[in-house]
């Protein structure tokens, strides 16, 4: 009996269901909503599969869900475009739609963008409104492709290719030696940057560069025993992120990187890796060119040992190819010994 009960209530509630799609007007006696491949006859009508455009694939796409209240019509995009549906006799050609997306004639950015975000103003596309693409006068359109269910910026093997339309740049920079897997497809611009808006630069998704690093380099944030200042502060002072001549995406090559700071005169221990076995002294740290120039220079004064130099010395640079051969827990060290960031 109670099985017999279930039964009934099913059916009426699917009953209720059929009525409720079949009713022209809704309970407030507003016209009911049209849907996709449904209530869009007067528009599909004209735009079939025969059209240039592939205009029916939008029913393949989120866009085209018919269970779903809030799919959109034609109309919500493109407007009730009342005369480019009655043509006027006195017009030679049909008038556009009240909103066009594509080609020369299409609208201003801000009408596309507007009509997108009437429904998609939330989330990661709030800063919008004011952010670099919007006020470049890039619209939606311009990455997104709405009638197709395979929007190529969604895509990870696509989208670099997308980006890379306008950043040319970033483009010759994923091809070097060094780079993070962009082409490769397992990295994607949209891991970093946010491409709708975001608070922190270069639309990071984080507020930071190294926020925005340590998503996946999460054992470079620390907190360490000894903190790296440069490292610490961004991880741009020594990185480039989307590629490098010089691994691992180090701006410069070592050691000329590290005595953009450490050019202070500080020698090494006396042993020799430092040159103290070379004439004149350590020079490890002096950012000198050789027996040519500065306090390195054939006569002068040693400023480490006081000495005065009467050979020329080779180039600091000659004695320590790669600083971080010891020095290699260079983005910080929980060691009690690591203030210098040794191994």
């Amino acid at each position: 009996m109670k099985s017999a009960r279930h039964f009934l209530h099913g059916l009426a509630a699917l009953a209720g269901i059929i009525c409720f799609l079949n009713a022209p007007l809704t309970a407030a006696g507003e016209p009911k909503k049209d849907l996709v491949m449904r209530g869009d006859a007067r528009c599909t009508g004209c735009h079939d599969e025969g059209d240039d455009f592939p205009v029916l694939a939008i029913a393949q796409t989120r866009h085209g869900v018919q269970a779903d209240q809030r799919t959109p019509t034609c109309t919500s995009c493109h407007g009730e475009s009342e005369r480019h549906v009655n043509k006027p006799a006195d017009a030679t050609d049909r008038p556009k739609p009240d909103f066009t997306f594509l080609g020369k004639n299409k609208s201003a950015p801000e009408a596309i963008s507007g009509r997108c975000l009437a429904c998609h103003d939330s989330g990661g596309r709030t800063l919008w409104a004011g952010s670099r693409h919007q006020t470049d006068g890039v619209a939606c359109t311009n990455c997104h492709q709405i009638h197709t269910p395979h929007d190529r910026v969604l895509s990870k093997q696509a989208q670099p290719e997308v980006c890379f339309a306008c950043h040319k740049t970033e483009r010759a920079q994923a091809s070097r030696v060094s780079h993070h897997p962009i082409l490769e497809g397992k990295v994607v611009c949209s891991e970093c940057h946010n491409p709708h808006g975001a608070q922190g630069p270069k639309l990071l998704v984080k507020a930071s560069v190294n926020e925005t690093c340590w998503q996946c380099h999460a054992e470079k944030r620390g907190p360490f025993l000894w903190e790296h200042p440069p490292a610490s502060d961004d991880c741009m002072n020594c990185h480039t992120p989307h590629g490098s001549t010089n691994s691992p995406l180090l701006r410069a090559r070592e050691p000329y990187l590290c005595q953009e700071c450490h050019g202070d005169g500080a020698p090494h221990p006396g042993n020799v890796y430092s040159a103290a076995s070379l004439p004149g002294g350590p020079v490890a740290n002096v950012n000198n060119t050789g027996g040519t120039s500065g306090s390195n220079q054939l006569g002068a004064v040693n400023p480490i040992t006081g000495a005065r130099i009467t050979q020329n010395n080779p180039p600091a640079q000659l004695a320590f190819r790669s600083c971080a051969n010891c020095h290699s827990q260079i983005h910080g060290s929980n060691h009690p010994a690591g203030n210098r960031f040794l191994r």
